[in-house]
């Protein structure tokens, strides 16, 4: 899957490496995100974020239980330049008073204390959800990669 860094993160990085700055301590989780449409190199963790009341971004913890690093087509390798979930992350069901239907197309990876993109990419398949919908990314399904 195509997937991109954000602004932000693109330039944590580029200062890390030509600069010697630290990277900025992105916390113990991560937080997982359905979009509603690209949200795009300056945006967050809320731009285009779904409209259910009781939407909500769920954390992975940051370390191997949460994400097993591998190579690109999702083989599990310590020296690969990708990461895929290690764990079945669900969101709340979508409320009973729904109305009608939302298309969600596009997922990433974001800071839990500031909501800055890490990475973001579209769907292999968009997501309809309607009231009373779960909403998961099962095990192994989220795969980020490096270029």
């Amino acid at each position: 899957p195509l997937v991109s860094k954000s602004n932000a993160t693109e330039n944590d990085l580029v200062k890390f490496i030509f600069n010697a700055v630290a990277m900025p301590a992105y916390g113990a989780s991560l937080q997982l995100n359905f979009h509603t449409a690209d949200p795009g190199e300056g945006g967050t963790a809320t731009t285009n974020e779904p409209t259910p009341v009781n939407y909500a971004a769920q954390t992975v913890a940051r370390d191997g239980t949460g994400w097993i690093i591998c190579d690109t087509d999702g083989t599990p390798n310590a020296s690969g330049s990708a990461a895929k979930s290690a764990v079945l992350v669900t969101f709340p069901e979508i409320e009973g008073g729904f109305v009608g239907t939302e298309t969600w197309t596009h997922g990433s990876v974001s800071v839990v204390a500031t909501g800055q993109i890490l990475y973001s990419g579209a769907l292999t398949q968009s997501i309809i959800i309607s009231a009373l919908t779960t909403p998961n990314f099962p095990a192994g399904t989220v795969l980020f990669q490096e270029d």
